[in-house]
């Protein structure tokens, strides 16, 4: 990965004053200070790139780290180390490193370039709602970037999807409950049903259950009946009473 390089800032000089003239040799005193503590940085960064472009990733992240060591506000070092992460298939510290470079640089097209690579590492992770953010960013950023814009309408679609087959299984879980109440129902009509037909029948063949109360006109009709009942058997044993029996012969 080519190394990332802030555009230089351009200094206006304002001649024949000296005390302009004292000014400007102090920043550029400043200015050399922070170029030197700049420097094992700066080269901590290149170290990483060269072991970034041969596939080392584990190596490069390890340089990045030094280099933030050195300046933890440099952009450089975070975002490539967020690169380095990614390429380990480490993307959650990848979006963190992403994250951070996101509000190092003034630069549009930089931070642009960092949101496109945060999404990515969403992506990774299936966060799609984060994803599609981070693409929105970077298209704010840099409108005509094609490759987030592809990226964008991608995760949009997959969410889309994700969304549908969610609803789906939800609809599908609502249907078989209701069809599981359904054969419960039925199921409990079905064992009521053969309840009914195995309970005791009276003579009228009306079902009775065994300990169910009559009425007082029921027990005078049942008593009656028994009475009947009674005299016709009465009747019956006097018949055969006046009847000659006879008896075998004994020879």
């Amino acid at each position: 990965m080519p190394e990332i390089v802030k555009t230089p800032i351009q200094v206006s000089l304002i001649r024949n004053n000296s005390f302009v003239k004292s000014i400007l040799f102090l920043s550029m005193m400043i200015l050399l200070a922070q170029w030197a503590n700049a420097q094992p940085e700066r080269k901590m960064v290149r170290s990483g790139n060269g072991a970034y472009e041969k596939g080392n990733y584990s190596e490069a992240e390890i340089k990045y780290r030094k280099g933030l060591e050195k300046n933890e506000t440099s952009f450089n070092a975070t975002f490539n180390l967020g690169n380095a992460l990614y390429k380990q298939e480490k993307f959650e510290e990848a979006a963190r490193q992403f994250n951070g470079a996101s509000t190092l640089s003034t630069e549009k097209s930089l931070t642009a370039h960092d949101y496109h690579n945060l999404g990515n590492a969403y992506f990774k992770m299936q966060k799609f709602n984060e994803c599609i953010e981070a693409y929105k960013n970077a298209l704010r950023l840099n409108p005509k970037d094609d490759d987030t814009r592809y990226n964008l309408a991608y995760a949009q679609k997959i969410l889309k999807e994700q969304e549908q087959n969610q609803q789906n299984e939800k609809n599908k879980d609502q249907q078989d409950n209701k069809k599981n109440d359904q054969n419960q129902k039925e199921q409990e009509q079905q064992n009521q049903q053969q309840q009914n037909q195995q309970q005791p029948k009276d003579q009228s063949g009306d079902a009775r259950k065994p300990d169910q109360k009559i009425s007082k006109e029921e027990a005078e009709q049942i008593l009656e009946a028994l009475k009947n009942n009674e005299k016709e058997i009465q009747k019956k044993l006097n018949k055969k009473e006046g009847q000659r029996i006879e008896v075998e012969k004994q020879w």
